[in-house]
């Protein structure tokens, strides 16, 4: 078969740095895959997650153990099966699933038996910071209907009424990203159900989810670090109330759309989530993320500049690339 396969790294500067409760962030670092065949190609992208043992080097590694069976024709099926769940698998999917759509002269949408993208209200990140720093972020962000609060151990009740007061219209979901300890989280849940916190993502470290059994939260508990694929959700049951589906934890859209079937099924509710990368990131996502209960898709925002065409946030709301940036052929003439 006359198929081509690239693996490239590219880096985006963010434009302002990024900090939650494990480490600051200033420049997203993402691994692109492009797979040509018959006049087309397709792109994915993905982001190695240090946290789950990824680098770029790990990920490259990965890609140019299956680049033989991609050049000779490979299915999304076939690399779902040769690769693990993670940053190689997803790049590669997404890439696959772009290079179809493109063949077929169709959108992914399509593919998928649905309509066009529309138009979704997202979370948008105020990052881990002083308390007054966090309002005055917050307080930027006037019009943005979600606002996902990033914090640490410390200073949770102080740095979320900060967020409160600066945006008294906002819901918001808080994220610990595995900070927390089950004397904290039970500690904190009547004073986030006064502040009007919907969600809390991730308080405890991935692991530690027994602690979990025979809480009743008043605030909706999400797992994140704690959830990747399908086969994680039974042990999460009576745990959780929602899970995190991102497609870098997954290994693709195949993967994450699975989960999700698999997600609703057990009676989880779901938020549909990103790393910080570009839109060809994001792109894919959004075929979940339409029917997600929260969508946190706002990686784009943090960078210096974004991938000409892709998605658009506007107070909040997100906007479907142009066509033919990914999922879809360019408009016809």
């Amino acid at each position: 078969m006359d198929r081509e396969f690239d693996v490239r790294r590219e880096r985006f500067a963010l434009n302002a740095p990024f900090r939650i409760s494990r480490g600051v962030k200033t420049a997203a670092e993402v691994i692109v895959v492009q797979v040509a065949e018959g006049g087309q190609a397709g792109f994915g992208e993905a982001v190695p997650y240090a946290r789950y043992g990824e680098s770029l080097d790990s990920v490259e590694a990965e890609l140019a153990a299956v680049a033989d069976a991609v050049r000779a024709g490979a299915t999304r099926e076939e690399a779902q099966a040769a690769l693990s769940p993670g940053a190689a698998r997803n790049a590669l999917d997404c890439a696959l699933w772009d290079l179809a759509a493109r063949r077929a002269g169709t959108e992914v949408s399509t593919l998928l038996g649905r309509d066009r993208l529309p138009v979704l209200e997202t979370a948008v990140t105020v990052s881990l910071d002083a308390p007054a720093a966090m309002a005055a972020a917050a307080r930027a962000l006037a019009g943005a209907p979600l606002l996902k609060v990033k914090v640490a151990a410390e200073g949770v009740e102080a740095r979320v009424a900060a967020v409160r007061e600066a945006a008294a219209g906002a819901r918001l979901i808080v994220d610990p990203n595995e900070s927390w300890n089950l004397d904290l989280l039970a500690y904190l849940q009547p004073a986030l159900q006064a502040l009007g916190v919907e969600l809390v993502e991730q308080p405890l470290p991935a692991g530690k989810d027994a602690g979990l059994q025979g809480l009743a939260p008043l605030v909706p508990i999400c797992a994140d670090e704690s959830c990747h694929v399908a086969a994680d959700l039974p042990r999460l049951a009576g745990l959780y109330q929602a899970v995190n589906i991102k497609l870098d934890k997954a290994g693709g859209l195949t993967a994450a759309l699975d989960l999700y079937a698999a997600a609703r099924a057990q009676g989880f509710r779901v938020m549909v989530g990103c790393m910080i990368c570009s839109s060809l990131g994001i792109a894919p996502a959004l075929h979940l993320a339409r029917d997600a209960d929260w969508v946190d898709l706002d990686g784009p925002i943090w960078l210096q500049a974004d991938r000409p065409g892709g998605v658009r946030i506007e107070n909040g709301r997100l906007f479907p690339p142009a066509a033919g940036f990914w999922g879809s052929p360019p408009p016809t003439r």
